[in-house]
């Protein structure tokens, strides 16, 4: 239903663990070309690429949200730092000339956004006298806060596949016409609907965490949609849609490597039934997921690129000797795909770092 951006090689790697025979180009040419594939800041402040038919419910949903928290955020920070006495009326018109600079669709960077756009000037201190601290720009926080609004998007892409370096344009621009975002109970209400057929059965917490939404969000979906309770092992309460009860069908064990943050391994809040033992290992201390080694759907360890960019498995327990043909194949596959160019992640889990 979507996959995590912040790492920009995570869409590519997320997408090949999935479709064979999928090329770096299929994936370019959904994003950049046919546009059926579009990045948009939505769940809990993360960067994600959408099917362009989801675009007016995550616009609606957890996208609006984040807009809310970040203008919020924004407008204290600036008015604090003495940037601007009205934070509100700076912030208002700094996005009106970012969406009049942009609407006639050619795409630009944030510098040159900044170049033309004098409101995007300046910068907040953080962590003043500690050795991450620094100026932080506003430019990019507007940025960030007009296209959670989904009136711009980030388009064409100036670097390849593992690096991330957007250019801005207008939304209607980008995809031909505007999204017309739904209010935010339809549109959580879809993606929870999304979720389900993805990742069902689920628990409340676990539909609550992944939307960044509120227990009385995922309830009213939940009675919207017509969701049955079922029972999960643990005494937990989960639950499924309605024309999704029957149990699936038994598939023969699988192995699979699967990039930082990739929707499989993040996709639920309750995770010990595919973790085990391995959560530390494998998730940094805020939450993060690093790349991840399956084996017949539980985590037995993970992977890592080395210097050359070859592929390193990082195995956590025996998964059998079948378990460890497959996962070499799949690593001799994941190989031969990326073609010695190293991918590394933003958020290395502990075992890769070892």
């Amino acid at each position: 239903m979507a996959l995590h951006a912040t790492d920009p090689s995570s869409v590519y790697l997320s997408a090949w663990a999935r479709v064979d025979g999928l090329t770096i180009a299929d994936v370019d040419r959904a994003l950049y070309a046919e546009r059926s594939l579009v990045k948009q800041l939505a769940m809990r402040r993360t960067l994600f690429v959408f099917p362009r038919a989801a675009l007016p419910a995550a616009v609606g949903g957890p996208s609006a949200r984040v807009a809310t928290a970040e203008r919020k955020r924004l407008v204290k920070e600036v008015e604090k730092e003495g940037l601007h006495d009205d934070g509100a009326a700076w912030l208002a018109a700094a996005s009106d000339a970012v969406i009049d600079v942009l609407a006639d669709g050619v795409p630009r960077s944030s510098s040159e956004l900044r170049d033309l756009i004098p409101l995007l000037e300046g910068g907040i201190e953080y962590g003043q006298g500690k050795s991450w601290g620094g100026i932080v720009p506003v430019g990019p926080r507007v940025l960030t806060v007009v296209s959670a609004l989904g009136q711009i998007v980030r388009g064409p892409n100036d670097g390849g596949w593992t690096v991330s370096r957007p250019k801005w344009t207008a939304m209607h621009a980008w995809l031909g016409e505007h999204v017309e975002p739904m209010d935010e109970q339809d549109g959580t209400t879809e993606l929870v609907r999304d979720w389900l057929r993805a990742f069902g059965p689920g628990t409340v917490a676990d539909l609550k965490w992944w939307l960044g939404g509120t227990v009385r969000g995922v309830k009213a979906a939940l009675a919207a949609l017509g969701a049955v309770e079922v029972s999960l092992e643990g005494g937990e309460t989960g639950w499924l849609l309605p024309d999704d009860l029957e149990p699936e069908p038994p598939v023969e064990p699988w192995a699979a490597l699967l990039p930082s943050l990739d929707p499989t391994i993040m996709g639920w809040t309750s995770r010990d039934w595919y973790l085990g033992p391995h959560r530390e290992h494998v998730f940094d201390a805020v939450g993060n997921a690093g790349h991840s080694a399956w084996w017949d759907g539980r985590v037995v360890g993970g992977w890592r690129q080395d210097g050359g960019g070859a592929i390193e498995l990082q195995l956590l327990e025996d998964p059998g000797a079948d378990g460890r043909a497959a996962l070499e194949a799949q690593a001799e596959r994941l190989a031969a795909w990326v073609q010695g160019t190293r991918s590394v992640p933003r958020f290395p889990s502990p075992l890769s770092k070892r």
